[in-house]
């Protein structure tokens, strides 16, 4: 028997190989090489819009009715008195929502029901003779009853001020994104802040009655840490609460050409890091046009928060200014959101375009 030269009798000849034949359901049908198929070229997704400013509010005058709610933690009736005393020492007529003092059945953490809490803040926003609202506290709590509030309502009642930090920061967010309002990130009424130094309560006197005169914003504690000059919308808050916002109904999609507000209380510096990261790798942070930094109390010595803030925020390449003076800081200035600002590094400032209320 023939072993196999080819041609030789009883030695089938092999076919020329010019491709990678494959049979396709037509006889002699071949597909093209590998080499020869060109993928698509992927999608390139057009650049988020940048942040707008948002509508403002009125400003307020002496006989002004405030209502005080509570979308977060419980509430010191003690220190509520308090608060409400400074109110009208400034010519407000301050009134409690009806469950502000509540606590929750099962939880101590919140200041009521979930459904109470937002049913309150629906109610004093959409009640016209109500012109503010301010919180009473921060905790926890805000990103509970969110969802609950009646953004519709809300939208159709319009713009006015409402007042709060900390955890409150879901709802300024909310505001912004779901509304379109203007907010302001300042001292609550039952905070011990508000209610021990007179920098903070005149900020907010000031900004609630006089808001053109507190429009460059920044106490003496203020510097670089990373130098140059931006101008763009205002927002932000808490850190943490920014983090945990993300991917939920509603959330902000980007901060392209935004000034980003950014303080925290009681997050270790490793703790800040992850959630700076998380911020960054969201891309919330792409195109963002500066930050502006405020407290880090109960956060660990501060070179080593600062260390953090340095190592992930820099590499952004935009001006960062640390120690602004807002946030849980002994003395917390009125920082409105959703207003154009100029951010500048070299004199440790953020000036507002247009006053923070109309």
């Amino acid at each position: 028997m023939s072993t196999g030269t080819p041609g030789a009798p009883g030695t089938p000849a092999k076919p020329e190989v010019t491709g990678i034949p494959e049979a396709t359901g037509t006889p002699g049908a071949t597909r093209a090489p590998y080499s020869a198929v060109t993928p698509p070229a992927p999608a390139v997704a057009p650049p988020a819009p940048a942040v707008e400013p948002l509508a403002r509010a009125e400003r307020l005058r002496p006989g002004a009715r405030v209502a005080v709610v509570a979308p977060c933690g419980p509430i010191p009736e003690d220190r509520l008195r308090a608060g409400l005393g400074i109110l009208r020492r400034w010519g407000l007529d301050p009134v409690v929502a009806p469950h502000v003092l509540d606590a929750h059945p099962a939880l101590a953490h919140l200041a009521g029901e979930d459904r109470a809490r937002a049913r309150d803040l629906t109610e004093a926003w959409c009640d016209p003779s109500v012109s503010a609202v301010i919180c009473a506290r921060g905790g926890f709590g805000a990103q509970r009853m969110v969802d609950l509030v009646d953004w519709g309502a809300v939208r159709a009642a319009g713009p006015k001020a409402f007042v709060g930090y900390s955890d409150v920061t879901a709802l300024h967010e909310a505001f912004a994104v779901r509304a379109g309002f203007a907010t302001l990130h300042g001292p609550m009424v039952a905070a011990g802040t508000f209610l021990s130094d007179a920098r903070t309560q005149e900020s907010l006197r000031a900004t609630l009655f006089e808001p053109e005169t507190v429009r460059t914003l920044g106490l003496e504690t203020a510097r670089a840490l990373v130098p140059g000059r931006a101008h763009g919308v205002t927002l932000g808050g808490c850190a943490s609460l920014l983090a945990a916002d993300l991917a939920t109904p509603h959330a902000r999609s980007s901060a392209r050409g935004g000034l980003l507000l950014l303080e925290d209380v009681g997050e270790e510096p490793y703790r800040l890091d992850r959630v700076l990261t998380q911020l960054i790798r969201s891309g919330l942070l792409d195109g963002l046009a500066g930050v502006a930094l405020g407290s880090w109390v109960d956060c660990g010595p501060y070179e080593e928060v600062r260390a953090v803030l340095h190592d992930r925020l820099a590499p952004l390449g935009i001006p960062v200014v640390e120690e602004l003076g807002f946030g849980h800081s002994a003395t917390a200035l009125t920082i409105p959101l959703g207003v154009p600002a100029v951010l500048d590094t070299e004199s440790a400032t953020l000036t507002l375009d247009v006053p923070a209320l109309l």
